[in-house]
């Protein structure tokens, strides 16, 4: 299993004071020198935390794997494929929103979501679509030439018992079982952390996880490289 790192919450933090300190780049490449496989970072319509500049620098300086969180909008499809991250990840967008609530709802909107896979698909950028464990969604999903599905970890993360947080796994599983016969790669993420990351990491063929308040929270005490090696370990125990 894979380990990506979201550093949005750098940018928050620096955007807090209009400053340009902490730098979302800059803990990018310290990561990377720490081991994590990919950079994940989400330009959301607002710019509430990532910029562009971000997003431009991280293509030039990140050496693993880019991973573009983004609305499909035609100004955000624009900027990805000028930018060429190796990834866009499709997320469901709200500007009330703390953070991305839920999976992208595929069926209902299949049809700009297939016309932005089409047009990333030919800037050589692969689609990852970040959804439910529904199988429906997942169909959706493969219909449209989605190279991944991202599954969205919200539920269990925040399951108040074991059994929820069984039942939920247990969906996961499933859904990552029927992705995977469908051809396309399977991704996870949202809300997972130093704890749950212990249950989580038993799902079988899960390529990658997304992790990303966890180990900035993480960082705040012990530092980037330590946060990302702790969170190394647990996932490759």
């Amino acid at each position: 299993m894979r380990f990506s790192l979201n550093v949005d919450h750098i940018a928050t933090l620096r955007n807090t004071r209009g400053e340009d300190q902490p730098d979302p780049v800059t803990a990018a490449l310290i990561a990377e020198e720490a081991g994590v496989d990919g950079i994940v970072v989400h330009l959301r319509e607002d710019r509430r935390h990532i910029t562009e500049r971000d997003v431009r620098l991280l293509r030039e300086l990140v050496k693993t794997k880019l991973d573009l969180e983004m609305a499909a909008t035609e100004e955000i499809i624009k900027i990805a494929c000028d930018v060429g991250p190796e990834l866009s990840t499709l997320v469901p967008e709200k500007r009330q929103e703390l953070t991305t609530e839920g999976g992208l709802n595929v069926i209902d909107n299949i049809s700009l979501i297939k016309d932005t896979i089409k047009e990333l698909h030919d800037s050589d950028i692969e689609v990852s679509l970040f959804i439910e464990p529904e199988i429906n969604q997942i169909d959706a999903a493969a219909e449209i030439n989605s190279d991944f599905i991202e599954i969205h970890t919200g539920v269990f993360a925040n399951a108040v018992s074991e059994e929820e947080q069984f039942d939920e796994l247990e969906r996961i599983r499933t859904a990552v079982k029927h992705a995977k016969k469908l051809g396309m790669g399977v991704n996870a993420g949202h809300g997972l952390d130093y704890q749950n990351i212990k249950i989580f990491r038993e799902v079988p063929d899960i390529d990658e996880v997304s992790i990303g308040h966890a180990i900035i929270a993480r960082a705040v005490v012990v530092g980037i490289k330590e946060a990302v090696q702790e969170m190394m370990r647990l996932i490759r125990n």
